[in-house]
């Protein structure tokens, strides 16, 4: 049966958010850490931006990917989090239909490209290891912004028809949502009429994106191990397998989450529905907040901008001595 509003439209005007499904006496204090970690990646992942766009010597293909994962994981997790600590500390699980329709693609849109930005950061490992005589040349600036665009693209092309998909649906009167924000098939599961088309799409488009990325990713990192083991030095090895550390970090980070997430709605059905919705949304929370730190933390040009910019803001005085001891640290 479906619910029909005043308009004759066959979805409810609004829904309703559970948050963590029986722990909803917890959400209060669970809320700070998720605060904590959203501040953190905001912070970060500006830091980074600013850092990129003011220094003209990081205009180069590592950092502009770099530049395209920090707004990627800044409008990643504002697209959800704020609506979250809203429902966690205030009460307010209400959401229209219309806004958890953009929230579902800004969430599931952005997080196919993110990983459309970390195959292409694998590839420009590949090339800078593998071609390095060639690598200005094959991931020239058109090139990089030719490569971001079609990855936002991707993700724009893949998501909306799931969008398109759900709003000619006809919605039951059961309109509670037990996640914490509008995910794809916890929306689907509301729908009255037969959701396979919903939920095969849905199926298709994450292995379409994570496929693919892997599949580059693998390929890349084989190809760089390959040419990596033909070095006949020690430390060019590990000066090269160094280069590659941060990216290979981040890779961990969001993939393995992500696929956990991923298997556990279509297959982990004896796993309690709390862990999983925690695990969904340290998955939107955890990579944004760590890509800044991993990055910074291990790239050398990052940690020197970093330390000159907050000395010229008065934040943390250095002297020069300190910053050399810093460079060679690192």
């Amino acid at each position: 049966m479906s619910s029909v509003n005043s308009t004759g439209s066959s979805y409810p005007p609004t829904f309703l958010l559970v948050g963590i499904p029986g722990l909803e006496k917890e959400q209060f204090w669970i809320a700070f850490p998720f605060c904590i970690m959203y501040a953190i990646a905001v912070l970060g992942n500006i830091i980074l931006l600013i850092i990129i766009k003011t220094e003209s010597s990081l205009h180069e293909p590592m950092y502009l990917f770099l530049a395209m994962l920090a707004f990627t994981d800044l409008v990643l997790s504002t697209s959800m989090l704020p609506k979250m600590l809203a429902i966690f500390w205030r009460g307010s699980r209400e959401i229209g239909f219309v806004s958890c329709l953009v929230q579902l693609f800004f969430v599931h849109n952005f997080t196919a490209v993110e990983s459309g930005v970390l195959m292409a950061m694998a590839l420009d490992r590949y090339f800078a290891i593998c071609h390095p005589l060639r690598h200005s040349t094959i991931l020239s600036m058109p090139v990089v912004a030719a490569l971001g665009s079609l990855v936002l693209l991707r993700g724009v092309l893949l998501v909306s028809p799931m969008c398109f998909l759900l709003h000619k649906k006809a919605f039951c009167q059961h309109r509670v949502i037990s996640h914490s924000y509008c995910e794809h098939m916890a929306v689907v599961k509301l729908v009255c009429e037969d959701t396979s088309s919903n939920a095969a799409y849905g199926l298709f488009v994450a292995l379409s994106v994570i496929g693919v990325d892997l599949t580059v990713i693998t390929v890349s990192y084989t190809m760089i191990l390959r040419e990596v083991l033909k070095l006949s030095a020690s430390d060019t090895q590990l000066k090269a397998f160094n280069t590659c550390a941060s990216h290979i970090c981040v890779l961990l980070t969001f993939y393995v989450s992500g696929l956990f997430t991923f298997l556990a709605h279509r297959f982990g059905h004896s796993i309690p529905q709390h862990i999983h919705i925690l695990v969904a949304n340290l998955y939107m929370l955890v990579p944004s907040m760590l890509n800044p730190i991993i990055y910074g933390l291990r790239t050398r040009q990052l940690m020197n901008k970093l330390a000159v910019l907050f000395q010229q803001r008065g934040i943390c005085p250095m002297s020069m001595g300190h910053q050399m001891v810093l460079i060679n640290y690192l």
